[in-house]
């Protein structure tokens, strides 16, 4: 995958400026295509996604009692877990998050009751032994999991996902932008922030314009791309309330942030490893989607760019 900066496109201010512009952008997102299908194949994806699918997929009920106990939580996993899948052990003194653990055991068929409370249950189900039934889940019992804070040891495998170079003027054009592309805009500190490991949010509002947040950060090019990528779910999403596009809206939306940020001479190349980690859509999506995206991409340009020149 590409690290190097790449140096900015010009476009003469003429009657063809927006035909070079699409077709610049036409070019730089299959680039991004091409990046993903390198980044799939990267040994660090492959040890990425190796740990991911190691984790347990909790249920809702679950996710909603991890939340009430530790509202930061990122990664979770039971103390043996940690140390035999992971080499990671809980920190002495740590609080365990108590979740509910299903019980497997064979069960009948027709109450779902395991055999000893089967026999007291009254079922008259006897057309197969016990011993044949299948194994399902007769009951629940109290677990305690731990948080990946609450550990150390060996660090599990991450994505280079951050974009690269100077951006400070871009992310104080791109704040300024914020009351032409009529979104109302917050950089949260750290300790105050409140949506987990997530970099931004979008908040679409039944009143009043939607409000992006974004966490801050010491990394001022990956911060205005995370602006750009909330800027662009405002611009392309609003009202739209459909799960099985979440995915497409990610794609589209990190695109343009890959265009804008590169436009102005950042380092994108981390996207590839952000998209390649989102499941559901192949990264022809983009290509497929281009209009939306170049149309929102140019729109920000414009709008950045005139506030930068204008100072």
């Amino acid at each position: 995958m590409a690290t190097s900066s790449r140096s900015r496109e010009t476009f003469d201010d003429s009657d063809t400026w927006h035909d070079e512009m699409h077709s610049t952008i036409e070019a730089w997102v299959q680039d991004l295509v091409d990046e993903v299908d390198d980044a799939v194949s990267r040994e660090q994806f492959t040890a990425w996604l190796d740990v991911q699918s190691r984790f347990h997929d909790y249920s809702h009920r679950n996710t909603l009692l991890i939340k009430l106990q530790c509202p930061v939580t990122t990664r979770v996993a039971g103390y043996r877990t940690w140390q035999n899948e992971f080499g990671r052990h809980v920190k002495e003194g740590e609080t365990a998050i108590w979740i509910w653990e299903p019980i497997i055991a064979k069960q009948c068929p027709d109450c779902g009751n395991s055999p000893s409370y089967h026999e007291r249950s009254g079922c008259e189900y006897d057309e197969t032994p016990p011993d044949s039934w299948e194994k399902g889940p007769v009951g629940f019992r109290p677990a305690p999991v731990f948080d990946i804070s609450q550990t150390d040891g060996e660090p599990l495998p991450d994505l280079e996902t951050e974009a690269k170079g100077q951006a400070d003027e871009l992310v104080s054009a791109l704040l300024d932008a914020a009351n032409s592309l009529e979104v109302d805009v917050e950089v949260v500190p750290p300790r105050d922030w409140s949506y987990e490991n997530a970099k931004g949010v979008c908040e679409y509002r039944p009143q009043g314009q939607p409000r992006v947040a974004v966490r801050d950060r010491e990394n001022d090019a990956d911060l205005a791309v995370t602006l750009v990528h909330e800027y662009a779910h405002v611009l392309l999403h609003g009202g739209v309330d459909d799960e099985a596009e979440r995915s497409k809206r990610e794609l589209e939306a990190e695109a343009v942030g890959y265009i804008v940020g590169r436009y102005f001479e950042l380092d994108t190349s981390g996207s590839a490893f952000y998209l390649a980690g989102w499941h559901g859509d192949e990264p022809e999506t983009i290509i497929d989607r281009l209009e939306r995206i170049s149309s929102t991409a140019q729109e920000i340009i414009d709008v950045v760019s005139e506030l930068i020149n204008d100072e």
